[in-house]
């Protein structure tokens, strides 16, 4: 269990790396679109964070509670019980989550990504080495835990599911107001962009959107060219991203190549060969 908490662990860890602008790009086997349309979707976040960082909180729980025992013996060693049930009910939670995750993935988002479906694999095979390896002696008591934890997790996880497909937007389908300030370089490089062509792809609902405005502030931000994706979004050009093929947002379309994800303002500097000030 160890292990597969280890590997879990590094999955999720890369991950909220990547959205936290911590390393660069993170390639995704069968494709990258995939992963940004996930990541970038209204359930990439949970409490401001991406949801990966609770992922790998889940995994580094599982990793401690699976080596504590070896400090007594092993799983089966007495004054483990505790232990075991703290196992098996993590790793039912994280199980029926990353079920609903992968629910979401298929009718929802529509889109496949790797990383998201090694998680859940791993998180199912977790739930199933807790439950043959605990011996448990009152299986009634499992059952009935399990069933409750399932239901419970489920519960949550299908309210939180509904509620972040609701738009974040301040006034219906319109995105939220920015409301950092903007330096005189912010706004040249917005001015830049706009003058070069450049343009960024958004959704409404998008948190990563609106987190890229905010780098940019009030007053740069509404010199940038952007292009609202979402079919119920104000001043929709749905078409236009599908004829781009936008998968994640935002996306920036810089000198023609389509790059999506957060950008720090220095990287859309050098992009864009902005050689203005660059004290952002």
């Amino acid at each position: 269990m160890a292990v597969l908490a280890t590997i879990g662990l590094v999955d999720t860890g890369s991950i909220t790396a990547k959205r936290w602008g911590l390393i660069g790009s993170l390639s995704c086997p069968g494709g990258s679109d995939g992963c940004d349309k996930v990541l970038g979707s209204a359930w990439g976040t949970l409490l401001g964070q991406p949801l990966s960082l609770f992922g790998f909180l889940a995994y580094a729980t599982v990793l401690l509670l699976a080596l504590l025992p070896l400090l007594r013996g092993g799983l089966r060693a007495p004054g483990s019980e505790g232990n075991r049930w703290a196992l098996f009910l993590t790793c039912s939670g994280m199980a029926v989550f990353s079920m609903v995750l992968m629910g979401l993935l298929v009718f929802e988002i529509k889109a496949f990504c790797t990383f998201c479906v090694v998680s859940a694999a791993l998180s199912l095979a977790l739930f199933l080495l807790s439950l043959v390896g605990g011996d448990w002696i009152d299986r009634s008591q499992l059952i009935f835990r399990g069933v409750m934890t399932a239901f419970l997790v489920g519960l949550l996880g299908l309210g939180w599911a509904a509620s972040a497909d609701q738009p974040v937007a301040q006034s219906g389908r319109a995105a939220p107001a920015v409301v950092s300030a903007s330096s005189p370089a912010k706004i040249a490089l917005a001015e830049h962009l706009t003058s070069s062509g450049a343009r960024v792809f958004t959704a409404y609902w998008c948190p990563h959107c609106h987190d890229q405005k905010e780098l940019f502030g009030k007053e740069a931000a509404a010199k940038l060219q952007v292009i609202e994706c979402a079919e119920d979004g104000a001043n929709s050009q749905a078409q236009l991203c599908k004829q781009q093929g936008v998968q994640g947002y935002p996306s920036w379309q810089i000198k023609g190549v389509l790059d999506s994800g957060v950008k720090p303002l220095g990287t859309l500097a050098d992009l864009s060969g902005y050689t203005g000030p660059r004290d952002f």
